[in-house]
């Protein structure tokens, strides 16, 4: 608005967009009175405007515009914003409650009574999006508390009061989008903006009808140009809306028709006939002509029984089907002779409770210049004006990603209700996980989750927002949208079911065994990339055939597993022993040797990753070429790729040399001390451990993500899940904060 104050408040510009003139009015609201300082009527130079809607938005802004200049020269300010109100052929009202509860009673204050307002609005657009079966979009431009509710107990003003509960019923009412667009565009063409919009009844009915005569069931009829809209009251509220679209432009059409004349020389004949005199007018061929008024009425009864005949049917339907106790009719359409008269007819109600209202009810008004205009026409825009002070019911245009958006301002508008708007999918919004991997493992599905993407990138006006961030008329509004991680990749050796080897033991030693994994008919070893919808078998045993293959030995004599004679399709589970002779061991390998050689332990796992007790271990190839002198000659060969361990008796000397830790380390399930995000554990049971081990003794779930992904750490450094853990090491695990 213009930031001029007259009394104590600013100046408001209200605009009457109507189907045959466009009326400004300025003025200011003081102690309950508004102060009227400037008029302004235009008509349109063409039909710009039909049945209350724009047809050429071009048009229609040159007159807004000249409109503006006009008042502006008047006042000496300068005008930006305006508040404006919609008709419309179709014209759609929702009724619905809204409830707003608190934690604890308080005291009801204005702040809260808008909140609740808004929610019934959001509630109404929900419920209207149910009913709309129309395929048009539809905006609602304007709303009415119908009653309100405290703690469940009607109540005619919240505010002051103290209350748990609060609720109100609000009627709300929805125009299609072309129509609010049309109006929004030609508003900006002429340089303004717009601070207000709300329904044309509900702008007339804030003059015609105060809030002390709406205990009556009363009826507002404005008769414009191209629609006539109306409202109902009962009970102190506004209780329904309508509108039909005929009104004063049907009249002058059959004047059109009937006296062959252009459009404007028609208005003038209709407007004139309300009185006594000749009518004088030039037809379309430039003959001078004249009309009785009598006559001219004549032509119009047909056209006004209609339409006093459709605006009766309305009143009675918004009312529930029955008549009002009075109507008050205003309009420059109105005041054809005769349009009173016959509505009073059609509603059975007496002709002198049909009445037009005009300077009488504008008792609250004033008029600061003597010339002004006080008549019906008047009524609907001095209404625009006040409901600005009424309500807020606007639209704001931003940028989304280079798109011109319309948002319905509620007050509350982010970043996200603009995203909304253009339907952006949720998932360019947030993080995107890569495609998962879906395998199964002995039967059962298992799952491994894709990487988690980057999230979307928001720019409000170029600097960093979210989605949370209020957004407002004007702003530009960039999104990038979010990316998908890397798609899921896992590996056989990252498989619980295979970091464990199978302990049996050979002959009362302890050997480990790695786990053998099937997948479809194929053996794979941990090296295998997993891939979409893998069959995995992951035995939980050997056959003695394949455990005397992995050892590279061959034996002549029985082998007896716990104890009971074995074959070679004999399975051998966990813990089992399997017994055999030494001395027939196969390939020369004699008593006396297998008692003082043992293979060094490799410094390097095989590609198989598979650590066997090294006593037997042997490489087939090479014992064919050595004979027994190479054999004696073993001990202290230091150009071998194995060293020579001493036999049982000098073990101890041997353990010194290689290092005793490794040889613990290697000598079975043993415990190992750790802490874990500060808290001590011991892990048991195992002869090696890995990091993802840990979760066996953490509470921690991956299946439901508090954060972008995991970070794992041993001793402060990053690590892998299959990382090796040796005792005494400090592991942290915890989510990366999104």
């Amino acid at each position: 608005m213009a930031n001029v104050n007259r009394g104590s408040d600013n100046l408001v510009f209200g605009l009457d967009i109507g189907t045959r003139s466009i009326v400004g009015t300025v003025g200011y609201l003081l102690k309950d009175k508004f102060h009227v300082v400037g008029q302004c009527i235009k008509e349109h130079e063409t039909r710009a405007m039909l049945d209350g809607q724009i047809h050429d938005i071009m048009k229609v802004g040159g007159t807004i515009k000249a409109v503006k200049e006009t008042l502006e020269k008047q006042l000496s300010v300068k005008l930006s914003d305006v508040c404006i109100a919609a008709a419309g052929r179709v014209l759609r009202t929702i009724t619905t409650t809204a409830e707003l509860s608190f934690e604890a009673e308080k005291e009801v204050n204005a702040e809260d009574i808008y909140n609740l307002l808004m929610e019934g609005v959001e509630q109404a657009y929900a419920d209207f999006a149910k009913v709309n079966d129309s395929g048009l979009k539809f905006y609602c431009v304007g709303y009415t508390p119908m009653r309100y509710y405290m703690n469940g107990y009607q109540i005619g003003n919240l505010e002051g009061h103290k209350a748990s509960k609060i609720s109100c019923d609000l009627i709300a009412t929805f125009l299609p989008d072309d129509v609010v667009d049309g109006l929004y565009k030609a508003v900006e063409l002429a340089g303004l903006q717009v601070s207000n919009m709300t329904l044309e009844p509900i702008a007339a009915i804030q003059v015609a009808i105060p809030e002390k005569f709406r205990m009556l069931n009363l009826a507002l009829v404005d008769v414009g140009a191209g629609t006539s809209d109306i409202s109902i009251t009962s009970d102190g509220t506004i209780v329904a809306y309508g509108m039909i679209p005929t009104a004063g432009d049907s009249l002058t059409e059959i004047i059109v028709q009937n006296c062959l004349v252009e459009f404007e020389t028609a208005e003038m004949i209709k407007r004139a006939a309300d009185g006594d005199e000749m009518i004088e007018y030039s037809d379309i061929l430039g003959l001078p002509q004249t009309i009785e008024p009598g006559k001219v009425l004549e032509m119009l009864d047909a056209k006004l029984e209609e339409m006093t005949d459709m605006v009766a049917a309305e009143i009675k339907r918004l009312n529930g089907d029955k008549s009002v106790s009075a109507v008050f009719v205003v309009g420059g359409g109105g005041t054809v002779p005769g349009y009173t008269e016959k509505l009073a007819a059609k509603l059975g109600i007496v002709k002198e409770r049909v009445a037009i209202r005009g300077k009488e009810v504008m008792q609250s008004i004033e008029f600061e210049n003597e010339d002004a205009h006080r008549d019906s026409l008047m009524v609907t825009p001095i209404g625009i004006c006040l409901s600005y002070y009424e309500q807020s019911n606007n639209f704001i245009f931003v940028q989304f990603n280079g798109q011109r958006l319309k948002l319905y301002d509620n007050g509350k508008l982010t970043v996200s209700d603009a995203a909304m708007q253009v339907s952006l999918p949720n998932e360019d919004l947030f993080p995107k996980r890569g495609k998962a991997l879906t395998f199964t493992v002995n039967g059962k599905s298992r799952m491994v989750r894709g990487e988690q993407g980057e999230p979307c990138v928001i720019k409000l006006n170029k600097e960093p927002a979210d989605l949370y961030t209020s957004i407002g008329s004007g702003d530009n509004i960039e999104v990038i949208p979010s990316t998908a991680g890397e798609d899921a990749k896992a590996s056989l050796g990252s498989l619980k079911e295979m970091s464990e080897p199978l302990h049996i033991v050979v002959n009362g030693k302890t050997v480990s065994l790695p786990r053998t994994a099937v997948v479809g008919d194929e053996i794979k070893n941990e090296f295998y990339e997993i891939t979409d919808g893998d069959d995995i078998t992951i035995d939980n045993f050997y056959t003695v055939s394949q455990i005397m293959k992995l050892l590279e030995i061959s034996v002549s004599s029985d082998i007896l597993v716990n104890g009971t004679p074995a074959n070679d399709n004999t399975k051998v589970y966990e813990d089992f022993t399997v017994d055999f002779n030494v001395e027939d061991i196969i390939n020369g390998i004699s008593r006396e040797s297998e008692e003082s050689e043992e293979s060094e332990e490799s410094g390097e796992e095989s590609k198989e990753n598979r650590t066997f007790d090294d006593s037997y271990k042997t490489d087939s190839n090479k014992k064919t070429k050595q004979d027994s002198s190479e054999k004696s000659t073993k001990q202290g060969s230091a150009d071998k790729s194995s060293k020579q361990e001493a036999s049982d008796k000098s073990s101890k000397q041997d353990d010194a040399e290689n290092g005793e830790d490794k040889t613990e380390e290697k000598s079975g399930p043993h415990d190992i001390n750790i802490i874990a995000n500060g808290d001590p554990i011991t892990m048991k049971g195992k002869s090696n451990y890995v990091f993802v081990d840990v979760f066996d003794y953490i509470d921690f779930d991956l299946r439901n993500p508090a954060g972008r992904s995991v970070i794992t750490k041993v001793n402060g450094l990053e690590a892998a899940y299959m990382q090796e853990l040796h005792d005494g090491d400090t592991l942290e695990i915890y989510w990366e904060k999104r």
